[in-house]
């Protein structure tokens, strides 16, 4: 028996797939969701938020390269503490400008081509040439003489983080509230809607500015009141959809049945207003990475060391104007493209899942 490929949903896939703009939107997105999982895995600096400091060579322009010796820290963190949190107990690097062996000691002279410093070579597990290194900085450093690569591959982890837990928590509670209100109407729906105006007449960044000063200052705090001010436009989206099927031939027959208010909501109505919301959680996907951005560059998002793309604009926005755009602009473009691939997977979802409208 042959498969109806004339279904909505496979109509509507294969005009996802004829998008190009859509699928390349999308495979960038699945590039950073894999960045995001495996960042400590692939950044050059994998100690805990890349937090190696190298003041000497501070605010270097991308492409430099220096020497490095990396001493040995005894204590290692697992696999699974390196995978969620970096390596805890990273080598200790030193800037060098030469070494020399001799039957006792590593004597290397350090960066400033003036102090020299004696390391006993027991202090090696192995060939002490073993832990010199060509470290080449491909973004740059910051101002604290940090790699800037890997402190930008390690804010996508927050960044994109924040869009799925802000989207999830604002799914939750527009899908309830606005089941509610366009589901039973009435007094339900008045009490509601009076909550959906109330919050949509907040500016959402001044509300999401007081729930994370009442929270507190954090990452989790910053993920918690993004999504708690999301909601209302799902909500709104929600009971709209649902007040334009409730009435149709299938939820009343539904309803003759039997059928409980809740299976009617999420086994019958649900599934078929399914794709506004899709559309709206991908915008709103976007605007969560937007909203973390504006609270780490006013320092109330997440908080130093942790590498956020907001917070890396903040402390280096003035070196725009000092010779050094590249530590303010590369962050920058890593915002905009990220945001405007989600946009622009959103346009691509809306005309795709209008079936109704020819490819």
């Amino acid at each position: 028996m042959k498969r109806n490929t004339n279904s909505l949903a496979a109509i509507a896939f294969q005009k996802y797939l004829k998008n190009k703009i859509g699928m390349c939107s999308f495979g960038y997105i699945l590039i950073c969701g894999f960045v995001a999982i495996f960042c400590y895995l692939i950044a050059p600096d994998d100690s805990c938020n890349a937090n190696q400091m190298h003041l000497e060579i501070h605010s270097k322009p991308p492409g430099f390269s220096t020497t490095l010796l990396e001493i040995p820290n005894p204590k290692k963190s697992t696999f699974f503490e390196r995978f969620l949190f970096g390596e805890e107990h990273p080598p200790t690097e030193l800037l060098i400008h030469d070494f020399k062996i001799d039957s006792t000691y590593l004597n290397v002279t350090l960066f400033d081509q003036i102090t020299i410093k004696k390391i006993p070579l027991d202090t090696f597990n192995s060939d002490t040439e073993d832990f010199v290194k060509e470290k080449t900085y491909f973004f740059g450093t910051d101002r604290y003489g940090r790699d800037l690569l890997s402190r930008i591959l390690i804010g996508t982890r927050i960044s994109f983080f924040i869009g799925f837990i802000a989207v999830f928590i604002s799914l939750i509670l527009g899908i309830f509230m606005g089941s509610l209100a366009g589901y039973f109407g009435g007094k339900t729906d008045a009490i509601v809607s009076w909550v959906i105006n109330i919050t949509w007449s907040i500016p959402t960044l001044l509300l999401v500015i007081a729930i994370t000063l009442t929270l507190g200052k954090g990452v989790w705090q910053v993920f918690i009141a993004v999504g708690l001010t999301m909601w209302v436009e799902v909500a709104r989206v929600v009971r709209g959809q649902i007040l334009s099927v409730k009435k149709t031939e299938y939820i009343e027959a539904a309803k003759v049945l039997g059928f409980s208010n809740s299976r009617i909501i999420f086994r019958h109505i649900l599934p078929n207003i399914m794709a506004p919301i899709i559309v709206i959680s991908a915008a709103n996907f976007a605007a969560s990475i937007l909203i973390e951005s504006g609270l780490s560059f006013l320092g109330i998002g997440a908080q130093p060391p942790i590498p956020s793309w907001g917070g890396i604009i903040k402390d280096h926005f003035s070196y725009v104007i000092l010779g050094k755009p590249y530590l303010a602009i590369i962050p920058g473009i890593a915002i905009l493209s990220l945001v405007m691939a989600f946009m622009l997977t959103g346009n691509s979802l809306r005309d795709s899942l209008d079936v109704k409208k020819k490819s």
